[in-house]
Order: C-alpha cells, then sequence, then structure tokens
C-alpha cells in the first residue's frame, strides 16, 4: 500500500510528519519544476508534463504512462534514452546473464551518464507513475529483477568509476561495474577490496544483497566493507549516507537491497592484498561423503584460518555427476593446513595455482556462463555433514525428474557461513542479515539450474521448489534448519526479509516509511524482493 505523506501523519508522531515530508516524492507540478531545476534542467516550464501527478489523480502506477515517461526523459536528457528497435537499446539488452531477464521488453532504456542523470530519471518516472527497474550488472535469474516488461529500465552501466583514496583505504566504485573492472584496477596496485568472486557480477546488486567473497573470513561480507553510500532518494536528493550521517539507513542498505533509494557510488574499505591460492578441484560422485565430512569440519575449524574460503558444488553435467569445487586461499601459501582434508581427496583434475584476484574470478565466470534459462533458489541450515549427504539424496532424486530438459545444468552449491564470518556481520554497527553466532557455523545451500528451452520452466522450477521444500523439512526434523535467505540466491518466491527475522524486517519497513514515505522503491520499482514480501503481509 502506498503511504502518503499526509496519511503517514495520522499514524505517526508530527515530528515523523516533518521528515516524511522533507523526503517525500515530488506531488505537485511545481513541486517536480522545483526538483528538476535544482538538478540543473533548463526552461522546466515548458517541459511537455501534464499538470497532476499519479499521486495527486490517486491513479495506481501503470506502464501505460511509460511511453509518456520515455518521450519526456528524451526531451530533457535524449543522449541517455534508447527505444526498441535502435542498436543501443538492442546491445543494452544483450547485457542480461539470464534468457528471462533478456526477453523482458521494457518500453525505454535510460543510461545515466551521472547521479545526476538518475535522479531525473527518477523524479519523472515517478511523477508520472511508470514502473521502473534498475540494472548494475544484469546477473539475477528471474525476469523483471533488474529489466521490466513495458516500463522504464534504468541502466547503471555508465557509472563506471574506480577511484583508490590517497592513502589506499577506500576506493570509490561506481554502481554500473562489474567485479573484474574493480579487481583490474586494485591487483597492479596490490590493494583489493570485499567483493564478488564471479568476474561479470555487477556491483551493485551483489553488495545491496550480502556479497560472498574470498575475504569474508578476515573481513566479513561486502556489505560490511562499505564505509559509505552514494544514493538517490525518492525525492531525488543525491546524498552520502554513512553510520556517521544516517545510521538507521546506512543500516538498512546493509542487506535492505534495492528498497530504499538508487545506489550510485559505493565506498569500499580497502587492504593490502597480493597473489592468492586458489582453484577448481572436479572430483568423482563416490567422494561424497569425504567431501561433506571435510566441509562439516572445515566450518567448525574455520577460527584457525580466517583466509580460507570454501565452495563444494554438486553437479549434473552431460549425464554424470561431478563434484566442481572451489578452493581458495588469500595468501600465496600453496595447500595450507586448513585444505588438507579436502586435498587429500581423490580428483579427477585440478587447477590449483597462485595467482591474481583476475584470474580467480575469470575462472569462476567460464562456470557461469549467460544465455541460459535459469533459476536460483536458497536455503540455510546448522553446520552438518550428515544433512548434506541427505539433501543430496532429494537433488538428485529431483534431478532426475528432469535429466531430459535440454542443455540442463542443475548444480547443489554449498558454501560455509563460518563463526569468523558472522562476527565481522557486526562491524560499523551491524548489517541487517539477521545472523548472530550463537546461530553459526551454518550452511548457505545455492540451487542453481539453467536449461534451454521455454517448454520446460514450470517442470524445472517445480523441482528446484521441490529440493527446497523438501531440504527444509528434513532439517527441521534434525533440528538443523534456518530461517536465513540469502537474497543473491533467492527464487522469486522466497520471503527474503522474513528470513531476517521479524525484528529487522520491522526495522527495515519503518525505515524505509521513513526516507521513502510514497513507497516509491515498493510500488513503482516492483522487481526483486521487497521488504512484505511477495504478498505484502506483516512481518511475524
Amino acid at each position: 500500500m502506498r503511504v502518503s505523506r499526509w496519511g503517514a501523519c495520522a499514524i505517526w508522531s508530527s515530528a515523523y510528519c516533518v521528515t516524511a515530508d522533507q523526503y517525500a516524492a515530488p506531488h505537485t507540478l511545481d513541486e517536480l519544476h522545483t526538483a528538476l531545476a535544482n538538478l540543473g534542467v533548463n526552461d522546466v516550464g515548458k517541459l511537455p508534463v501534464p499538470p497532476q501527478s499519479h499521486f495527486q489523480t490517486n491513479t495506481a502506477p501503470s506502464s501505460r504512462f511509460c511511453s509518456t515517461t520515455c518521450n519526456l526523459l528524451s526531451v530533457i536528457r535524449n543522449e541517455i534514452v534508447s527505444l526498441p528497435g535502435s542498436s543501443t537499446y538492442t546491445q543494452q539488452q544483450s547485457r542480461y546473464w539470464s534468457l528471462q531477464q533478456l526477453e523482458t521488453l521494457p518500453a525505454c532504456r535510460v543510461t545515466p551518464k551521472n547521479p545526476v542523470d538518475v535522479a531525473i530519471s527518477l523524479l519523472v518516472a515517478e511523477y508520472l507513475g511508470c514502473p521502473f527497474a534498475v540494472k548494475s550488472g544484469g546477473h539475477a535469474a528471474f525476469a523483471g529483477a533488474s529489466n521490466i516488461q513495458g516500463g522504464v529500465t534504468i541502466d547503471l552501466n555508465d557509472l563506471r568509476q574506480v577511484e583508490v583514496s590517497l592513502d589506499s583505504t577506500v576506493t570509490k566504485v561506481g554502481a554500473g561495474n562489474r567485479w573484474l573492472d574493480v579487481y583490474s584496477t586494485l591487483d597492479p596496485l596490490g590493494l583489493s577490496v570485499v567483493g564478488g568472486r564471479v568476474a561479470d557480477i555487477g556491483v551493485g546488486g551483489l553488495i545491496l544483497g550480502g556479497g560472498v567473497s574470498f575475504f569474508s573470513g578476515r573481513h566479513g561480507w561486502a556489505l560490511d566493507g562499505v564505509t559509505n553510500y552514494q544514493i538517490v532518494l525518492a525525492n531525488g536528493q543525491i546524498t552520502d549516507i554513512s553510520q556517521e550521517s544516517n545510521p538507521d539507513l546506512y543500516f538498512a542498505l546493509r542487506g535492505g537491497g534495492n528498497n530504499f533509494g538508487i545506489v550510485t557510488r559505493f565506498d569500499l574499505e580497502t587492504f593490502p592484498q597480493g597473489p592468492l591460492w586458489g582453484g577448481m578441484t572436479i572430483h568423482p560422485l563416490t567422494t561424497n561423503a569425504s567431501i561433506y565430512r571435510a566441509f562439516e569440519n572445515f566450518a567448525s575449524d574455520a577460527s584457525q584460518d580466517p583466509d580460507a574460503a570454501l565452495i563444494t558444488a554438486y553437479a549434473y553435467v552431460q549425464g554424470a555427476y561431478i563434484f566442481a569445487n572451489d578452493y581458495e586461499y588469500a595468501k600465496p601459501i600453496a595447500n595450507p593446513p586448513i585444505f588438507h582434508e579436502f586435498t587429500s581427496i581423490t580428483n579427477i583434475t585440478d587447477s590449483m595455482r597462485i595467482t591474481t584476484l583476475s584470474d580467480l574470478a575469470r575462472e569462476l565466470n567460464a562456470s557461469n556462463p549467460g544465455g541460459f534459462r535459469e533459476t536460483y533458489a536458497t536455503a540455510t541450515f546448522k553446520n552438518n555433514a550428515e544433512l548434506q549427504l541427505k539433501i543430496l539424496d532429494i537433488f538428485v532424486n529431483q534431478v532426475e525428474t528432469i535429466a531430459d530438459a535440454a542443455g540442463i545444468l542443475p548444480a547443489l552449491v554449498m558454501q560455509p557461513i563460518t563463526l569468523p564470518i558472522i562476527r565481522l556481520f557486526r562491524k560499523n554497527g551491524g548489517n541487517a542479515l539477521g545472523i548472530a553466532e550463537e546461530d553459526g557455523p551454518l550452511i548457505l545451500m545455492n540451487l542453481a539450474v539453467m536449461w534451454s528451452d521455454t517448454a520446460d520452466d514450470e517442470r524445472i522450477i517445480a523441482a528446484a521448489d521441490r529440493v527446497i521444500e523438501q531440504s527444509h523439512e528434513i532439517a527441521r526434523k534434525m533440528n538443523l534448519d534456518h530461517r536465513y535467505i540469502y537474497q543473491n540466491y533467492a527464487s522469486l518466491k522466497q520471503d527474503v526479509f522474513a528470513g531476517y527475522g521479524g525484528e529487522n524486517q520491522r526495522r527495515l519497513i519503518e525505515i524505509s516509511s521513513k526516507y521513502d514515505p510514497d513507497q516509491v522503491f515498493q510500488s513503482l520499482e516492483p522487481g526483486y524482493f521487497k521488504l512484505r514480501g511477495a504478498n505484502g503481509g506483516s512481518p511475524s
């Protein structure tokens, strides 16, 4: 439900109403003209703008307003707008990872050159009631996550700043970067940040949803390494958000996804980092018990060596099951002791080497090809090898029901959320994820499936749903289930913010009501995960 700035006064104190009005989107033509003029738009009175906003007419957001939105943005900033049929539109559409996203066709695409362009695009879309999406790297699986049918897609691709501070402690990273852009700049300087492990994943989505990293045992997740966010709020204000300036919104941005504004730049803690040891090993399926036992021990022993990172993946590839595991170590030391239990297990091939972060990110990128239909789903459990073996059986049983699908490649990916990582969730006032030290260590499961034929969508997604449901069921019986839902791996059906716990979900909703009193980012940006879940329910 959209909460107007006036309706909120009946619910909240008068002090809140002042704050709400401060952050409200423009409701009148005069307010829009003032906001655009403040952003440097000339001759605002001559713009072909309807005299009333959708707020005033109490009209629900609709794609039928988006042609007018695209036309108005073309008048204001023609160089950033591309329409269907243009080469720019076609090229930008091709930059999505999943076919479901690529096949989603907006009324126009807007590619801002700077935060001012972002603010102008947002103000026009919300005044007219045109739904929009925001894209950083476009690596989400499901349709509508960062693209929108018939709406306006704001593509941050051209916000590509990577600027290291003079003292090498902070790197300012534009939201349009992909992680290889960042690492290619920092590797030659002997520096790094906490970021993604796959080269082509976008900076924005990964950080706002969490951000598991090779360095998480030492520095936390990517969201824990942000010192400042440059963000465009619903009122068009371009502002910097830090723990010192706005501790409430700073908290919310650390796990709150796209629900509070459009982040245009992340200022990231930066640290010395040289070569790493790492790579991929392929193991036969007969090693499953040994691998999951080693996983359990690794997760339990992680406090002894927080420089180690682990991914195990059980995959069905061209008719055969294999383990494809990734081991990374943040120092140039081959086969450190914490990995000995893994490296003693029989393998078919391995690519372990001492190399750069950029090189490791490229290797993982090769195992995440684009151009397929994709689905993700996730679950979190207490650390236990027996549970992993039972989930593996569930996975195999469901894969057998879809193994005949064209281009099928399902993978059951497990990663530890170790105690060193969880302790770092308390940095800078704590993040919004709702994971406490007494919860850990945990297993973060990512069910990832790619395939080729649209005709198989329904049965493949249903099989993935059954894996998640049955895994939770058996985990509950073993008293090993956990509520957390990792946003960056979640399926469209999963209620991410309920997984943060009722207290954190309520806190995020309250912060959203303060900084976005018209609920622009809940109603006009419908994609990805909203604070009240898919059904708009209240937190429990």
